[in-house]
């Protein structure tokens, strides 16, 4: 697979939502290692010439810059009025939101895109999924799943939310480093994705872990910095 910086027609760097192939309608994001961050820029994107609602079926802390309805009311007027936002429902004395209070079918009637946070991380680069989770709509057209480049040489037991789970599913003990081949197998074995974006692609070291997870997986692979808005693309 050969690792490259993907540009258009007329030798511009082509934005993520075209890299991640984001489509209309409802698309969820689980995995560690930035997924609000992505959620904020391909809205950012997005929004320039269409409608669209960044939210969550767990829970989020509100973007502090975005315009965020509550209820159903507040997004029918939100949503005449801007083209980005959030919504979710208030979670009592956190100060986070939950899923909206509206059926994911009824938001991509109302939304040209709808984008989900669909598990948590606990700030950690990696992860494993429990049995409840992540809690993806029935109706996402697609799921990406977030890779923390920071996670690669991180003990297990530091990197991975869930590490227990982590360990069982890569064969390795707790105290053994994250490597593109324990994220590999982790990621094969739990099937939950449809794309993989690798963030906090910073260092050679970083950029030469992501092209080495590329080369383990089957699916399209996409990598790079969401601080620095730099982007790269796996090509099959």
């Amino acid at each position: 697979m050969l690792f490259y910086e993907k540009k258009n027609e007329g030798g511009g760097t082509v934005g993520l939502a075209e890299i991640l192939d984001i489509r209309p309608g409802v698309t969820a994001v689980i995995g560690g290692g930035g997924k609000t961050t992505l959620l904020r820029t391909l809205g950012e994107e997005l929004s320039g010439a269409c409608s669209v609602l960044l939210c969550t079926t767990t829970k989020i802390f509100p973007f502090p810059d975005l315009p965020c309805a509550r209820d159903g009311a507040e997004l029918e007027r939100l949503r005449r009025e801007h083209r980005l936002l959030c919504a979710g429902a208030e979670v009592p004395g956190t100060g986070k939101l939950t899923a909206p209070g509206m059926p994911m079918e009824r938001l991509a009637e109302r939304f040209d895109y709808v984008l989900v946070e669909a598990d948590g991380a606990a700030r950690r680069p990696v992860k494993a999924h429990a049995p409840h989770e992540p809690v993806i709509p029935a109706v996402a057209g697609q799921v990406i799943c977030v890779v923390g480049a920071s996670g690669f040489g991180q003990p297990v037991s530091q990197a991975a939310h869930r590490p227990e789970l982590y360990a069982g599913l890569a064969g390795v003990p707790e105290d053994a480093p994250v490597t593109p081949e324990t994220e590999a197998a982790v990621l094969t074995k739990e099937a939950l994705h449809h794309r993989i974006y690798v963030n906090q692609i910073e260092t050679e070291e970083s950029r030469a872990a992501a092209r080495a997870l590329a080369g383990l997986l089957d699916c399209p692979v996409a990598a790079g910095s969401l601080w620095k808005g730099m982007y790269l693309q796996c090509s099959l």
